[in-house]
């Protein structure tokens, strides 16, 4: 941030409150799969807080964080804007309908193999 803000002639705390202002900007480290999961009012009346619970429990992270072994980063949104396949959770840009948690446990158990590749 100190070279951008040397560089553009803009005052360091601008440049702060811009890089935390905006989500995708992000001061730690993010995990291989970066979960995220939609608890917009479809996906939440439709199961999205069991689908958040079995994550936080398999994953033992919380929103915002990133498991130990930085697999998996796990972040909880407003809205995807996918309502009618919902509840949602979006993997790497891999948008993930229809959930279930039995389906998400899968999904999981398969990333997980999928790393030890």
């Amino acid at each position: 941030m100190r070279y951008i803000s040397n560089k553009l002639y803009v005052p360091m705390a601008k440049i702060y409150g811009i890089a935390t202002f905006y989500a995708q900007f992000s001061f730690t480290e993010k995990g291989k799969y970066v979960i995220t999961c939609c608890d917009g009012t479809a996906c939440h009346v439709k199961g999205a807080p069991l689908l958040i619970e079995f994550l936080e429990n398999e994953l033992n992270i919380k929103s915002g964080e990133t498991s130990n072994d930085r697999l998996f980063s796990l972040e909880i949104v407003a809205c995807l804007g996918c309502c009618a396949i919902s509840p949602v959770i979006v993997i790497n840009d891999v948008y993930y309908g229809n959930l279930t948690v039995q389906k998400l446990r899968k999904i999981v158990k398969n990333l997980k193999k999928e790393s030890k590749n």
